[in-house]
């Protein structure tokens, strides 16, 4: 994807969280990402609820036994080449306990999930930004302004994430989670959503192939 894009020093990327479980090597992707971030790429992360799901194995050692199979955890730790959690390095743990949970940039909101517009505060409720689901019946537009939600976490389909351009009036939110690991029809691409020209990147997820 980040050739297909083209990205450069002079770009700047955010992403929207998920980094983990979803792969064959959890760790190689951060990796990836600092790899970048050291070599002068503007890298920003947002925190999905994976990340916070391994947090809370953190917290909760004795229940990780329990979850490897359900959770993918079996496989992020073996990416570290470990299958015990108190082996992975603690720069990798501080890394996702520090991932923002949103970031507003120019007109858009960005958040792995979506905002919780029940109580009038959205940013006030962290844990709907990376769990929340079917949510846009509920969008303050008042609160929300000309502003537009970019999020992920909620698979749709290709044809759905390119028509969402045009339901912006109605629906001023765009879900970029297009299934990257799922085989289905319409699924398993990632996708890169670009802000001046409002267009999308669809790239094929070539291990799967």
């Amino acid at each position: 994807m980040l050739d297909r894009i083209s990205f450069s020093t002079e770009d700047e990327l955010y992403l929207l969280g998920d980094y983990i479980d979803r792969g064959p090597d959890s760790k190689g992707v951060i990796d990836h990402i600092w790899a970048l971030q050291e070599t002068g790429h503007k890298v920003h992360c947002l925190r999905g609820n994976h990340e916070q799901m391994f947090l809370h194995a953190i917290d909760a050692r004795d229940e990780l036994h329990g979850i490897n199979e359900t959770r993918g955890y079996a496989e992020t730790l073996a990416s570290f080449g470990t299958p015990n959690i108190d082996h992975v390095p603690e720069a990798y743990i501080n890394w996702m306990k520090n991932l923002d949970f949103y970031l507003e940039v120019d007109q858009y909101i960005l958040v792995h999930a979506g905002l919780d517009f029940s109580t009038g505060k959205p940013f006030e409720n962290k844990k709907e930004m990376i769990w929340i689901r079917y949510w846009y019946e509920s969008i303050d537009r008042e609160w929300l302004g000309d502003r537009i939600i970019v999020h992920g976490h909620t698979p749709i389909r290709q044809l759905e994430i390119k028509n969402s351009i045009g339901e912006l009036a109605e629906i001023p939110a765009i879900d970029i989670d297009n299934g990257c690991s799922f085989e289905s029809f319409g699924f398993g691409n990632l996708c890169a959503f670009e802000f001046g020209t409002q267009t999308f990147t669809f790239q094929a997820n070539i291990e799967a192939l």
